[in-house]
């Protein structure tokens, strides 16, 4: 959406670097903290400003420069984007608040605003928001779901046919859920459910709704269309909710048709006795449940190891990290889990290693277990809400084990890792299931939406433009 309004949906690179910020005065030098991804700016004495970069870009790209008065106070932050213009700036009040925000185009002009005051109850908050369009019109909105349903409204209009309905997908709903029920235009409108339904998806029928569904899941009769990416949610959705809302199961990952030509690698000439993750390190995502298995497996199979990659998840005081510290250290794993950064190169690792295991506490599909499939690996797997307990068909392409069960995850390493021709048999059928997820068969499901929306009357009559701009009052009283 700000893209669109600062009309830098296509522009050129520029790689913008520190030394090319001009601020206003001469003979400046340049601290840099590494660490802490930027350059702080001092000319003399004087701190002008800290210069951040993109942390992972090698050429130092600038993301945001923080600027200081001569007294030291912060009173303005700019916000770059990756592309090399400048995108936001936030400026400071004296009491350190962001004040107005303003956005602006590629050449440096202003074209959306919004301020930040205090109200009658004293709460620091957004107060309105104000767009001033290429052709000079500035509109004021109350809220950015008002400014959203503006931005949607507009493509509607810019994008209309008139012999078929736009269709608009949202799979984050508290971003538009109630623009989408009151835009001016008809079009199709589906609510896309990216996660669980449920707040507990263990608990799908009574549980409380996941909160960034709610809204729209009450309100679900307004939509033409609710997208699932497992069978297993739509059905729980049909059951609870009962709408009137057309129901499509899509999943949300592909498997390109490259993968299917490439070449199949046994289980013998993969690393014997291997263990694979790649998710993020996260309390949900509950990595030591796993160690916890494999350290009991261990004690049939004592070579079980474990490589997990992904960004740590620092959240309630490293929670997660700290789990899995405790289960190496209960099992003496030291030596037998490996732990590593975010890697891009998920789909070579996924061909070396022979069980993908899985522990989360609730899923809206797992591409990472659908990619590890579709190159072989045997899935060990919680029989978790939702798409774990669908992507791997117990007892055929690996094991789906009760919820929390670490007990019987261990066991079912132990049973793939000592009869080598089931932990085979189960890769092969691992190649042959990925095949659910090829993109012929993932289009037709879309192509089935498609068709739906293509059905729908968009009659449509635009409001009332002539006739009105020129009126002029006449007297009725006859003259003599």
């Amino acid at each position: 959406m700000f893209d669109y309004f600062q009309k830098t949906e296509h522009v050129e690179e520029k790689i913008l670097h520190v030394e090319d910020l001009d601020f206003g005065v001469e003979s400046l030098t340049y601290n840099k903290e590494p660490e802490q991804s930027r350059y702080l700016v001092f000319q003399g004495q004087q701190l002008i400003a800290r210069v951040r970069y993109f942390g992972e870009d090698p050429l130092e790209r600038v993301s945001g420069v923080e600027y200081f008065d001569g007294f030291g106070n912060l009173y303005r932050v700019d916000f770059y984007d990756f592309r090399g213009f400048l995108s936001l700036c936030q400026w400071y009040t004296p009491d350190n608040n962001i004040g107005t925000e303003v956005w602006l185009d590629i050449n440096g002009k202003p074209v959306l605003e919004t301020f930040n005051k205090y109200d009658g109850n004293m709460k620091y908050d957004k107060t309105g928001w104000r767009l001033l369009s290429s052709e000079g019109a500035i509109y004021n909105f109350a809220n950015i779901d008002e400014l959203t349903l503006h931005f949607l409204d507009l493509l509607n209009e810019e994008y209309w046919q008139g012999d078929k309905a736009n269709i608009f997908i949202m799979d984050r709903t508290h971003l538009a859920d109630w623009a989408l029920l009151n835009l001016e235009r008809p079009a199709y409108t589906v609510l896309h459910l990216h996660n669980s339904h449920a707040g507990n998806a263990q608990e799908p029928m009574h549980s409380v709704m996941n909160n960034f569904y709610e809204f729209g899941l009450m309100n679900s009769n307004g939509y033409d269309a609710i997208v699932s990416a497992t069978e297993k949610q739509t059905l729980d959705v049909s059951k609870r909710f009962n709408p009137q809302s057309k129901l499509f199961t899509i999943p949300v990952g592909v498997v390109p048709n490259e993968v299917f030509s490439e070449k199949r690698i046994d289980m013998k000439e993969r690393k014997v006795h291997s263990v694979l993750v790649t998710a993020r390190v996260a309390p949900e995502k509950r990595i030591d449940h796993i160690i916890r298995a494999i350290g009991i497996a261990r004690q049939t199979v004592p070579d079980i190891t474990l490589d997990f990659y992904g960004y740590v998840d620092h959240r309630d005081d490293d929670s997660a990290q700290k789990a899995i510290n405790a289960a190496i250290k209960e099992y003496h794993m030291e030596e037998a889990v490996h732990q590593f950064k975010y890697a891009n190169n998920v789909g070579e690792l996924q061909k070396e290693f022979q069980v993908y295991a899985l522990a989360s506490i609730m899923e809206g599909f797992n591409l990472s277990l659908m990619e590890a499939i579709s190159h072989g690996m045997v899935g060990v797997t919680y029989d978790v809400n939702y798409g774990p307990n669908e992507l791997i068909v117990d007892g055929e392409n690996g094991f789906v084990v009760p919820y929390e069960g670490i007990q019987e995850m261990a066991d079912r390493l132990v049973e793939l890792f000592t009869q080598e021709d089931k932990l085979q048999k189960m890769s092969t059928q691992s190649y042959e299931l990925s095949r659910r997820y090829s993109e012929e068969n993932v289009w037709k499901a879309w192509q089935a939406l498609i068709n739906d929306a293509n059905k729908k009357n968009i009659a449509y009559r635009s409001p009332i433009t002539e006739g009105i701009g020129d009126q002029r009052i006449y007297s009725t009283k006859k003259s003599k």
